[in-house]
């Protein structure tokens, strides 16, 4: 038995290092402040995707993400990985999307490519936090869906067995495909680049990138067709722009505020019972605890 697998994967801003210019006046995220990293959850995702094809030979993993240009870089880290190929949904259209917005384009994407078996992605992105579209994707496809996943167990005879991480306790379900699953960070970290697949698929690039290049690798292009990766936008994936972008996002972001945290007093204890029940009781009494 083989699978088709789609991993929905976001390149987002690397909230770890967040300063005064992580946010625009409009309340957007300034992402040219922040340096560009694979969302941590989609990578755990990849790594399931990749083990079931470990586990089913004949089984095919494709990424799907949605961004700039430079997103395309979150397709090769999974090609690096073990993923078979990608498609990148890159249009201004796209721009300011929501978690309705962006469920819908990706949707929209899924319904062009029409042959999966089961759709993987991470709980949510660290730039939003909201864990909606993954499920979204689901109700718009009209499938079943998983969340909080930590481990694909089996596949058999057109049924999914998946572990949960509940936040008391775990959860094993049965379910039908095709589904979409989403995964917690406790399931196991994604493998690292292999060598073999860094050298395979170092040059490969969409039109735009192509285009935007400095060496002209078209005779690479032609001799190598897996090098070109696919880029769709809002009239590829016949989607309606005003379901796309700011228009079709209803999320208004009212106010922000900039809290930066200034270092005061501080307190050297000795590893002593006695000094630790004393920080314990101080710590109750101002309510920062208890």
């Amino acid at each position: 038995m083989s699978l088709k697998i789609i991993v929905l994967a976001k390149q987002v801003p690397d909230t770890r290092n967040v300063g005064k210019d992580a946010m625009k006046a409009d309340g957007t995220v300034n992402r040219a402040a922040l340096p560009a990293i694979f969302n941590p959850e989609d990578l755990n995702a990849l790594e399931q995707a990749l083990r079931l094809k470990d586990t089913y030979p004949g089984t095919t993993v494709t990424l799907v993400t949605m961004g700039p240009v430079r997103a395309a870089e979150i397709i090769r880290e999974g090609l690096y990985r073990g993923a078979d190929g990608g498609y990148l949904l890159t249009d201004r259209a796209f721009a300011g999307s929501d978690t309705l917005a962006t469920s819908y384009a990706i949707s929209m994407a899924i319904r062009k490519i029409k042959d999966y078996d089961l759709i993987i992605c991470g709980r949510q992105a660290i730039d939003g936090d909201t864990a909606q579209v993954g499920p979204q994707v689901a109700e718009k496809l009209g499938i079943n869906q998983v969340t909080y996943a930590e481990e694909i167990r089996k596949v058999e005879d057109g049924k999914i067995t998946i572990k949960r991480r509940l936040e008391r306790g775990i959860e094993v379900v049965e379910t039908q495909l095709p589904l979409v699953a989403t995964v917690n960070s406790s399931a196991p970290e994604c493998r690292p680049r292999n060598a073999r697949f860094v050298q395979k698929y170092k040059h490969a690039k969409t039109v735009t990138e192509k285009q935007e290049a400095d060496t002209d690798y078209t005779e690479l292009y032609d001799i190598r067709p897996y090098l070109s990766l696919v880029e769709w936008s809002v009239t590829d994936v016949q989607a309606d722009t005003q379901w796309c972008g700011l228009s079709g996002s209803p999320t208004k972001v009212k106010k922000i505020e900039n809290v930066i945290f200034q270092a005061k007093e501080s307190k050297t204890l000795q590893p002593t019972d006695g000094e630790i029940d004393e920080l314990m009781k101080e710590l109750i009494a101002n309510h920062t605890i208890g």
